[in-house]
């Protein structure tokens, strides 16, 4: 088996495709689209985000302090594209998109209805790597819609949602699960 050498670069996938809302009132709410996400610390729960300075979100999340993270899914692909490469500068993402802004219930940046789970963030400390900024945040709630929760467990079952995932310029659905954490070292049944 041979391998060949690359110049260094982010060759880390898939990765979540999220979109990120933002703003403290109706006239500056934004999306921005993300797919450097990822979670950090699970006590306390903690995300974070990296975002260029130049984004238009990335000004309104310095001033405000928080965002939410909304999961996407395959209905969501074509939004979750066109907010990642229009600015918000020039049009507004939520009618262009028609998409709904609903309140947060800890912050006041808006969740996204259509998102199949949303999670409420404030900034804890933003660390400057260079191209993008990393905002590391707390988790401070967590909105899931009813419509993925098993009514039997009460578990949340992001695979019917349809997810989807960004690999390296394209973005994919997510396939069939192969396992479950620990099912390596699970004892078979005799």
């Amino acid at each position: 088996m041979a391998k060949q050498n690359w110049r260094p670069g982010n060759q880390l996938y898939p990765l979540p495709a999220v979109m990120v809302s933002v703003g403290d009132a109706p006239e500056n709410y934004n999306i921005i689209t993300v797919a450097w996400a990822g979670t950090i610390c699970s006590n306390p729960a903690m995300v974070s985000i990296s975002v260029r300075p130049s984004r238009h979100s990335y000004d309104i999340i310095k001033r405000t302090g928080e965002f939410v993270i909304n999961l996407t899914t395959e209905k969501l692909a074509f939004a979750t594209d066109w907010c990642g490469v229009k600015s918000g500068r020039n049009v507004n993402k939520w009618e262009a998109m028609h998409l709904t802004p609903i309140p947060g219930t800890v912050v006041k940046a808006p969740i996204i209805a259509e998102s199949p789970l949303s999670i409420e963030c404030k900034v804890k400390q933003v660390v400057p790597l260079g191209t993008h900024d990393m905002f590391i945040a707390e988790v401070v709630n967590v909105q899931a819609d009813d419509r993925y929760i098993d009514p039997k467990t009460g578990a949340f079952e992001l695979n019917l949602a349809r997810p989807i995932c960004y690999i390296h310029g394209k973005y994919y659905n997510i396939g069939k699960e192969i396992g479950h954490f620990g099912y390596s070292v699970k004892k078979k049944k005799k």
